[in-house]
């Protein structure tokens, strides 16, 4: 979706030299973009069923909750470790230089649960995997992925549909890394 792409902008060399950098804030300024990229994903999943909506830390509680609240279902927040006060569930994954751990509330999640899992966007899938992971670990079905941004040179969303079975969908794609 073009409109919502245009109010994405690229800061190069952030974090590290070489990386453009996709920065949602300016789109989340704009309210226009906001309400249509949150417009976008109500349309998408509306009647589909789904029970819950799971936000990835940080930037999936920015997509995740609004569309759960839109949808009318809970929304569950996946932290980094030792950010939530009840008795949690964990799952490591792989980071570019070592490990990281996400964490779930064990009460968050009833078997059956058809969950959509939300991200702000999809680079190498390390994070989005272990989510999936960590829900089902719980009993629950993930019905899909959403992102705003896919960056599909870094494999991720592939990784996600290939390993985990799991569709995942885009509001856009930007090239490279």
């Amino acid at each position: 979706m073009s409109i919502v792409k245009s109010k994405i902008r690229t800061i190069p060399d952030y974090p590290k030299p070489g990386i453009l950098f996709r920065d949602i804030t300016s789109l989340l300024l704009d309210p226009e973009g906001l309400a249509l990229t949150i417009g976008t994903f109500v349309n998408r999943y509306q009647g589909k069923g789904i029970t819950k909506v799971a936000g990835i830390e940080a930037r999936g509680f920015l997509t995740g909750a609004p569309l759960a609240f839109q949808l009318g279902v809970g929304f569950i927040p996946i932290r980094k470790k030792g950010k939530l006060p009840a008795e949690t569930v964990a799952e490591e994954y792989d980071l570019e230089y070592g490990k990281d751990v996400i964490e779930i509330h064990k009460d968050a999640v009833q078997p059956g649960d058809r969950i959509l899992v939300m991200d702000d966007l999809i680079a190498t899938g390390g994070t989005m995997i272990a989510a999936v992971k960590l829900l089902r670990k719980l009993g629950a079905e993930v019905y899909e992925a959403g992102v705003i941004i896919d960056l599909p040179d870094l494999g991720g969303a592939k990784k996600l549909k290939d390993d985990l079975q799991v569709p995942i969908f885009s509001i856009c794609e930007f090239e490279g890394h």
